[in-house]
C-alpha cells in the first residue's frame, strides 16, 4: 500500500511497480492484519515471518509451491508446532511461503538487531559532607554588595 485515495487505497506491485487503485470491493487486507490461528489464540503473521527468517537463516525457501502436502505440514510444525491443524490450510502455508520468498527478494524483511548489553557504568562513591561543608552551607552568602 502505498497511499490511500478518496475512494481506494493506492498498491504497487512488487515486480513491476505499477501502481493502481484498489477499491473497497478487492477485500484487500494488509499483511499486518494477517494471523495464523494457533490451538489457543492466533499469532501474528510477522512473528511467523520471523520465525521462518531464524530457521532459513535469512535465505529463500526452495519452491514453496511445489512442496508436497507433508512437506508442508511437516515444515509448518517446525516453525509453529502450536498451529491449529483445522483451521490453516495447506494453501495458506503456501501463501505463507510465497510470500515470505517475496517480502525477502524485496527487502521487505529484516532481522531484528541484537540488543547490545549496556553496562552502567558503576556509581560513584558518595562521600559525607565533611564538617566544613556544613558549617559554610549555614553562613549567610555574600551578594556582592557593599554596604
Amino acid at each position: 500500500m502505498i497511499s490511500q485515495g478518496k475512494n481506494a487505497v493506492i498498491v504497487e506491485h512488487l515486480d513491476t511497480g505499477k501502481r493502481m487503485p484498489a477499491y473497497a470491493s478487492s477485500r484487500i487486507s494488509g499483511l499486518e492484519d494477517i494471523s495464523i490461528y494457533t490451538k489457543e489464540d492466533e499469532l501474528p503473521l510477522a512473528e511467523v515471518l520471523k520465525k521462518i527468517m531464524d530457521k532459513e537463516g535469512n535465505k529463500e525457501i526452495d519452491h514453496p509451491k511445489k512442496m508436497s502436502n507433508d512437506e508442508l505440514k511437516s515444515y509448518f510444525i517446525e516453525i509453529v508446532p502450536e498451529y491449529d491443524t483445522d483451521r490453516v490450510y495447506i494453501s495458506d502455508m503456501k501463501k505463507v511461503l510465497v510470500w515470505y520468498n517475496e517480502l525477502l527478494k524485496h527487502g521487505l524483511l529484516e532481522k531484528e538487531p541484537e540488543p547490545e548489553s549496556v553496562q552502567e557504568p558503576d556509581p560513584e562513591p558518595v562521600s559525607e559532607p565533611s564538617k566544613t561543608d556544613e558549617i559554610e552551607n549555614t553562613l549567610p552568602k555574600e551578594t556582592g554588595k557593599e554596604e
